[in-house]
């Protein structure tokens, strides 16, 4: 498991205002009602980010994390997987007594880049038609977004923490899009070496991947509370803003 119920993400390295803030509803092409949280920066975003949670789905850190990712100017909305299996979330994001083991077996890729694609609808409705997006996903979501590099998603890059190759698979043989590969040194849930021959894999597919490794960090060291990953944070989120930067650019 990645974060703890009451853990929150860190400050980007610039914190600017944010103009709104909240709870919704989405709809995916299949008609599938899924929770979701939206954040905008008070300026014009450069860029959107698709936030995808870990197994426990849309849980307050993810909530949290996209008013960060406005902070640093980015339009971000946060995806719930289970709208399919275990409905729209009550209160909004899912309880710390979600059940969820019995319905992350249940998600598919399908489900995953249906409601993805909702994600990336609702902030180019909100913001640009022609708003480049990025996901960023985070264990169970972070195996999502590298293997979201390949697949006919209109994403213009993807970035992971901590993700689990053995779920991007063959995607990696059709990777295309620029990927950050956020890789926890002393992850005890995959082993650093799996990550980075997905990355070799990867890149010889043809995507531009910037890997990096935080030697001694452990699986969920985007933290706040975690002091003495403070500066892996920091640089963590430099790489990830960097690739916005760089799609912003396109």
């Amino acid at each position: 498991m990645c974060h703890d119920h009451d853990s929150r993400p860190p400050a980007p390295p610039t914190v600017g205002a944010v103009a709104e803030r909240g709870t919704l509803t989405l709809t995916a092409a299949d008609g599938t009602r899924f929770s979701a949280a939206y954040a905008a920066p008070a300026t014009p975003p450069r860029a959107g980010v698709v936030l995808l949670p870990d197994v426990r789905g849309l849980h307050p850190y993810y909530v949290a994390l996209a008013e960060r990712f406005a902070e640093a100017g980015l339009a971000a909305v946060a995806i719930d997987w289970f709208g399919r299996t275990a409905g729209i979330a009550e209160d909004g994001t899912r309880e710390e007594d979600f059940d969820w083991q019995a319905h992350i077996p249940q998600t598919t890729p399908a489900g995953v880049d249906a409601d993805t694609a909702a994600g990336i609808e609702y902030l180019r409705s909100r913001t640009d038609p022609a708003l480049p997006v990025v996901t960023v996903g985070f264990c169970f979501g972070g195996s999502h977004a590298w293997r979201q590099s390949a697949g006919g998603l209109d994403l213009a890059g993807s970035a992971g923490f901590y993700g689990r190759p053995s779920l991007v698979g063959d995607a990696a043989d059709g990777a295309r899009r620029p990927v950050v590969m956020i890789i926890a040194g002393a992850d005890s849930a995959t082993p650093v070496a799996e990550q980075r021959q997905l990355a070799a894999r990867m890149r010889a597919a043809g995507a531009d991947v910037d890997e990096v490794v935080y030697d001694g960090a452990p699986h969920s060291f985007f933290d706040r509370s975690f002091d003495e990953w403070a500066e892996a944070c920091q640089d963590a989120w430099r790489h990830v803003l960097a690739l916005t930067d760089r799609v912003s650019r396109a």
